[in-house]
C-alpha cells in the first residue's frame, strides 16, 4: 500500500468543483440547491479568494443581477476587479443564465453569490485573526 507524501487539502478538493454544474443543477432543480449553496458556494469562495477577489465585489455582482439579469451580468467585459477572476465569474455567470430565466432562478444566484462574498469574509478574516496563546 501506498501512502500520498502530500495529500491534497480540502481547499485543493474543493478548488477542482464543477461550480458551473452546480449552478446549472441547483438553479434548476430543488435537490441540486443544498449542495449548490453548500459545496459550491465554498468552492466559488476558495476559487475566488485565491485570485484576490474581495466580498465587496462579489456583492457588486450579485447586485447587477439582481437589477439587470444573469445574462446582463455575465455580458459585462469585466464584473471583478482582475481580468482572471472577471474571466472565471463570468463562466460562472453564463452557466447560470442558461438555466436562470425565471425571476426566482435570478433571485436564487444573486443570493448564492452573496453567500460566496460571505464566505470569502470569512476566510479572509480566519487568516487576519492572529494566534493567542491557546487555551488557559
Amino acid at each position: 500500500m501506498s501512502h500520498d507524501p502530500s495529500p491534497r487539502t480540502d481547499d485543493e478538493m474543493l478548488a477542482d468543483t464543477d461550480i458551473e454544474v452546480l449552478l446549472r443543477h441547483g438553479l434548476s432543480r430543488d435537490a441540486f440547491r443544498t449542495m449548490l449553496f453548500g459545496d459550491g458556494a465554498i468552492a466559488a469562495a476558495v476559487t475566488l479568494d485565491r485570485l484576490g477577489v474581495l466580498p465587496r465585489s462579489v456583492r457588486y455582482v450579485a447586485k447587477i443581477v439582481r437589477a439587470g439579469g444573469l445574462t446582463y451580468a455575465a455580458g459585462l467585459a469585466e464584473p471583478l476587479p482582475s481580468g482572471s477572476a472577471s474571466a472565471c465569474l463570468r463562466d460562472w455567470l453564463e452557466a447560470a443564465a442558461q438555466v436562470g430565466g425565471a425571476p426566482d432562478a435570478e433571485a436564487r444566484a444573486a443570493r448564492w453569490l452573496d453567500t460566496v462574498a460571505d464566505l470569502i469574509g470569512l476566510r479572509r478574516g480566519s487568516r487576519a485573526v492572529p494566534a493567542g496563546p491557546g487555551p488557559a
